[in-house]
């Protein structure tokens, strides 16, 4: 085994143990039920999470990453067998369920398993430490190499890295869920998800609910870690600061994302769910235990989004640079505080709505049981109060990344700069006040639609602002079109596609026959790819060199772009005209009467290549990390200040601290400089080997 590579040995682990946590999940589902259930939960379930851990045993050894999913195996499988032993001295019936345990032992089996996965990974060792009288280094040195990113890193741009793979997997998952049910769809009439198949106790259309509400809760998911990657590995380095104002709790903040993802994961094999990525009640509150594992997963994700978005906010306001003033922040910088501040003040009401529902299952308590004094619209008044402002979570960082990237490949100043660092506030301030335009179809008070109406049509100006600023940029500039302006480009016109189409939606008698049709789905589509997918693309290829030293090879980054394009507007203009139509949202089979089979092919088509250019992509990414052509010096010929240092980025960022004595996107006029580098400035202290302890200040 020594000489295979760690890949190869992770892969072949993975398949060794997979079939040995089958085994044991079929022994324990037989020895407690009695019978033998091949195509049962509880064995893919085991077989999930040894194999899993495993695959990571032979990439990285027994440390980081592996050590804490084996903490939370080991958490969870504690956790419910204390519920179950506590039930069992209780004299209650039915101890074990039929997904092995009761689903009171699930839900605490997953809680003490992401808090046992915290410990393990070693992300909460320094406040341990601290809370029992020890110092510990202000500063760790991190690993050599690739392995950093498998374990604890303080520093935010190996965590920056790390949320954007993790995003990627995520979108990889969420993306072939996707291309399962849209194969199902190619055709009318069940073709083979059918009844008769039977896959961890749910049939065929079951199966087609599970993955639907899987994709969009998991793409959601891997949205939030995108973004939390850009502003993590650039609003750092865009400000002048060595690293966050609170790296160990911007290294928490990544951490407790791995253990929701795998409870999101667990939730498929455990019974699966048929909500959506909504979770409305009534359905929520009788669906299998799977509907818990995905509240407990977004809940956890929660905490991620949380504190990530306190610490942007700290370090924007504490660790600028000298110089700096509001109105010489970096457009993206802006666009990360109106994100930050909005995932700081709602996430929780998603989180308090799914608790909620969690409650009602566990205790009984009849909060959204209209048959018992609830109300299930409630339910949709604390979910869209997150949700919907989440939408600008989604796009604002994206939005800010295509005005960050226009001057440069333009090579003019960005128009209106004043104008378009306001909007980013005024799309997060007025997203507060939109979330019932959700809700026109729920039987809500009359008298509330028409305000929601306005409010929701009101975003469009501060929307606006920002497209009239990006036209009026390219407006005779001398633009380049490498890949990552490519993808800014098209951001630009896939985004105007959803904003054309929002309107209709916002309009309540438009709305009360679009709603729940495939046409809100295209819209969402192109609102989420134009506002999130192409610019994180761009930004991928833009900061990659910044990151690694090397270029993505440039034919196949446009390869990417001109496969993926095409297919996607081929696949959303198609959802949006059998929308029309009244092709309903979320439904596994429909008439051939209504003569959709060629538009659902052709559709099907599209969102296969999408799938081939991302793959494209990941193949691209991962090879020139090590084969791609060397970038030297300023690459893009850009005026912000990470470009003016080597690739790839310093340990601490700047050996010499900068000035800002200048306008950001100033391109094109003579003599005009956003920094200065102190030629007498004093140095940061970069640790290239573990350091000698330094005290930390309680």
């Amino acid at each position: 085994m020594r000489n295979i590579s760690p890949v190869w040995k992770g892969l072949l682990l993975l398949v060794i143990a997979g079939a040995i946590g089958y085994g044991i999940g079929l022994g324990l589902d037989a020895l407690i039920s009695g019978a033998l259930n091949t195509s049962g939960p509880v064995g893919a379930a085991f077989a999930i999470l040894f194999a899993v851990t495993a695959f990571f045993f032979g990439i990285y050894g027994y440390r980081g990453i592996t050590r804490g999913l084996v903490y939370q195996v080991v958490g969870t499988l504690l956790g419910a067998l204390l519920i179950t032993g506590i039930r069992a001295l209780m004299g209650l019936d039915n101890i074990f369920g039929v997904y092995l345990f009761s689903e009171p032992a699930w839900v605490v089996g997953a809680l003490v398993g992401v808090v046992s996965f915290l410990f393990g990974v070693g992300v909460v060792h320094d406040w341990v430490q601290w809370s029992r009288g020890i110092d510990t280094p202000e500063h760790h040195a991190d690993e050599p190499g690739w392995e950093k990113y498998f374990g604890v890193s303080l520093d935010h741009k190996v965590i920056g890295i790390q949320y954007t793979i993790t995003a990627l997997v995520l979108i990889a998952i969420g993306g072939t869920f996707a291309m399962i049910f849209r194969t199902e769809l190619a055709a009318s009439q069940l073709q083979f998800l059918t009844t008769e198949l039977r896959l961890f106790n749910q049939t065929g259309p079951q199966i087609y609910n599970t993955l639907m509400s899987l994709h969009g809760i998991i793409m959601i998911i891997s949205i939030l870690l995108g973004i939390s990657g850009i502003m993590n590995y650039a609003v750092p380095f865009l400000v002048g600061a060595q690293d966050m104002a609170f790296p160990r709790l911007n290294a928490f903040a990544y951490w407790v994302s791995v253990p929701a993802s795998v409870l999101m994961l667990l939730s498929l094999v455990l019974g699966g769910f048929d909500t959506g990525w909504t979770g409305y009640p009534p359905l929520s509150a009788r669906a299998p235990v799977g509907m818990q594992m995905f509240f407990l997963g977004v809940f956890t994700a929660g905490w991620s989004s949380i504190l990530g978005s306190l610490n942007v906010i700290a370090t924007v306001v504490r660790l600028r640079a000298k110089g700096m003033s509001a109105m010489r922040l970096p457009i993206l910088v802006w666009a990360s505080v109106a994100t930050s501040i909005i995932a700081l003040t709602a996430t929780q009401l998603i989180g308090l709505s799914f608790q909620l529902v969690m409650f009602q299952r566990l205790f009984g308590m009849p909060f959204f049981d209209a048959a018992r004094g609830g109300n299930p619209v409630l339910f949709q008044h604390l979910f869209w109060f997150y949700s919907h402002p989440a939408v600008y979570v989604f796009v604002l960082p994206g939005l800010g990344v295509i005005s960050e990237l226009l001057p440069v490949f333009v090579r003019k100043p960005l128009f209106g700069y004043r104008w378009v660092a306001m909007s980013s506030l005024g799309i997060a301030l007025v997203g507060f006040t939109v979330w019932a335009h959700h809700m026109f179809t729920s039987g809500m008070n009359e008298y509330l639609r028409v305000p929601f109406m306005y409010s929701t049509l009101l975003v469009a100006v501060p929307t606006g602002v920002k497209f009239f600023s990006w036209v009026a940029t390219m407006w005779g500039g001398k633009i380049e079109t490498p890949t990552p302006m490519l993808f800014v480009l098209g951001a630009i016109i896939v985004f105007l596609m959803g904003g054309l189409t929002g309107p209709p939606n916002a309009a309540i008698a438009l709305d009360l026959h679009l709603h729940d049709t495939y046409w809100v789905v295209g819209h969402f589509h192109d609102t989420i790819f134009g506002g999130f997918v192409f610019p994180f693309f761009a930004a991928i290829y833009y900061w990659f060199p910044k990151a690694t030293g090397r270029r993505m090879n440039e034919f196949w980054g446009k390869v990417h772009f001109w496969m993926m394009t095409p297919s996607f507007f081929v696949l959303t203009l198609g959802m949006m005209l059998i929308g029309l139509r009244g092709m309903r949202r979320r439904i596994v089979d429909y008439d051939p009467a209504l003569g959709f089979d060629f538009a659902q092919l052709i559709m099907t088509i599209g969102g296969y290549l999408i799938a081939l250019s991302v793959l494209i992509f990941i193949i691209n990414l991962f090879h020139s990390i090590k084969h791609g052509e060397k970038a030297e010096g300023n690459l893009w010929n850009s005026r912000s200040p990470e470009w003016q240092v080597p690739s790839p980025m310093p340990v601490h960022n700047y050996d010499v601290p900068f000035e800002v004595v200048g306008e950001p996107y100033d391109y094109g006029l003579k003599d005009s400089k956003y920094v200065e580098f102190s030629p007498n400035g004093q140095k940061h202290i970069e640790f290239t080997t573990e350091p000698e302890v330094q005290p930390h200040r309680h």
